[in-house]
């Protein structure tokens, strides 16, 4: 079962190539997890759901061969993407900026114990040093979403944003497993570093669903939000 990071990364790369406008941008996309997304051949597709001027709505899914050799969606997608104009004279964010990237060898790397396989390799984690609510680590992806194609600012964010469930993991995966079943990203601004920040803070009810929280950075300071929820079972 592949991570979801690549294929939030494909769906974000779609929806930007889907019908693209001088002027405008992806300002929140939002993936639902259907099903297990394999490690293999998928096709993606993205359509205009929604046309407009200055706010437009854009869909993805991303579909693959199941055991039985039908054919399914395992993703998809929406998007807002909306008219860009000059507010450089008023920019604001509420958040204050993460810690520059630290050298590999200050702290720990921020990832549960045997998580380092798989998706995991192909980016590379450096932890700053928080507290017993926020978990804040860097990415940056060392690998290209589509071969030989530079990776976009918006892809980019989708990439690694993923990560935030096991960074701000709260529980013990020996335990509990805690999948997130969607994945939501706002942007106000787009990144103009190689490095993501995430600033993750987990929260867990009585009922077996939790959230992931986080504010994601470059290295300017604050870009957007990311929102997962979580399926929370013991094992």
């Amino acid at each position: 079962m592949q991570h979801g990071a690549p294929p939030s990364a494909l769906l974000a790369r779609a929806v930007e190539r889907c019908a693209p406008r001088a002027g405008a941008r992806v300002a929140r996309l939002t993936m639902e997890i259907l099903g297990p997304v394999p490690v293999g051949e998928v096709e993606v597709r993205a359509w205009v759901e929604r046309p407009g001027k200055r706010i437009e709505l854009i869909a993805a899914e991303l579909i693959a061969t199941q055991p039985d050799g039908s054919r399914r969606a395992v993703a998809k997608a929406t998007a807002w993407r909306i008219a860009t104009s000059d507010t450089s004279g008023v920019t604001h964010a509420a958040d204050a900026p993460l810690p520059p990237v630290p050298e590999p060898t200050e702290v720990g790397w921020g990832v549960p114990d045997g998580w380092d396989v798989g998706y995991v390799r192909s980016v590379e984690i450096r932890a700053v040093a928080g507290d017993d609510v926020t978990r804040r680590v860097w990415v940056r992806p060392l690998v290209e979403v589509v071969a030989g194609e530079e990776i976009s600012p918006l892809v980019r964010v989708f990439s690694v944003a993923d990560v935030a469930n096991g960074i701000g993991a709260r529980l013990d995966p020996n335990r509990f497993t805690f999948l997130n079943t969607d994945l939501t990203i706002d942007l106000f601004r787009l990144p103009v570093s190689e490095w993501i920040g995430l600033a993750v803070q987990t929260s867990i009810g009585p009922d077996g669903v939790g959230t992931c929280s986080t504010v994601l950075h470059d290295e300017q300071g604050p870009i957007g939000r990311c929102l997962q929820i979580l399926e929370v079972r013991p094992r």
